[in-house]
C-alpha cells in the first residue's frame, strides 16, 4: 500500500510542516540559556565606561534653586549621576536608597530629569525628599542619548578626573548598591 499524492499532484513535505515548531525550540533554548546563565541583567556593558563623561550643560529644574547639570564641575570631584522621571516608578522605588547614599558627603549626587513635567518633577522631589546637588532638565531627551540611556532609572559614576566609572541600569536594590556601587564609589573615592 502506498500513500496517495496530495490533491495537487505534489507529495506533502513534512519538512516544511515542522518547520515553525523547529524555530520556535530554538528561540526556546536560547532565551533558557540566557536566563539560566546567572548575568545580572542590570549590568549593561557601556562604550562610555572609562570615556570622559559626555559634555552636559542642561538647564536647572526651575524651583528648586538648585543649579542645572554641568559636566564641567565633575573633574575633582566624585559624582554620581541619576537619570530620573517623575512618571518613572522603579525611580520611585529606588529614591529612598538615593536618600541615604545622600547622607555621605563624600561624593555628590546629580539629577538629570528626563522628559518629565517641571511640576511633577518638584512635587515628585518635595514628596520623595530631594537627595540632588544639582538637577539638569532633559526635556527632550537628547542629553540621553549622548549618555548611552537605555531608560529611566540608570545611574552613572563620574570619577574625579571626569571619566565614567561605573553604570547601573534600572533602579538600585540594597544589594546592588552593597555588591557594586559601594566597591565602586570607595574606589573612586581612594584613587588619586
Amino acid at each position: 500500500m502506498s500513500a496517495e499524492p496530495a490533491a495537487n499532484g505534489k507529495k506533502p513535505r513534512v519538512w516544511l510542516t515542522l518547520l515553525p515548531l523547529a524555530a520556535f525550540l530554538a528561540l526556546a533554548a536560547i532565551f533558557m540559556m540566557q536566563l539560566l546563565s546567572g548575568r545580572d541583567s542590570s549590568v549593561v556593558p557601556s562604550a562610555l565606561i572609562g570615556a570622559p563623561a559626555p559634555d552636559t550643560a542642561l538647564p536647572p529644574l526651575e524651583g528648586l534653586g538648585l543649579p542645572g547639570l554641568d559636566s564641567a564641575t565633575f573633574p575633582g570631584n566624585v559624582t554620581l549621576v541619576n537619570v530620573w522621571a517623575s512618571w518613572c516608578a522603579p525611580c520611585r522605588v529606588e529614591h529612598p536608597l538615593l536618600m541615604d547614599l545622600a547622607r555621605d558627603p563624600r561624593f555628590s549626587i546629580v539629577g538629570l530629569n528626563y522628559k518629565d513635567v517641571p511640576e511633577n518633577a518638584r512635587r515628585f522631589l518635595g514628596e520623595l525628599g530631594n537627595p540632588f546637588d544639582a538637577v539638569g532638565v532633559d526635556a527632550a531627551g537628547r542629553t540621553t542619548i549622548d549618555w548611552g540611556v537605555y531608560g529611566v532609572p540608570e545611574t552613572f559614576l563620574i570619577g574625579r578626573d571626569g571619566r565614567i566609572l561605573y553604570k547601573h541600569v534600572g533602579p538600585f536594590s540594597v544589594e546592588s548598591i552593597e555588591r557594586d556601587l559601594k566597591p565602586a564609589l570607595e574606589a573612586a573615592l581612594t584613587a588619586g
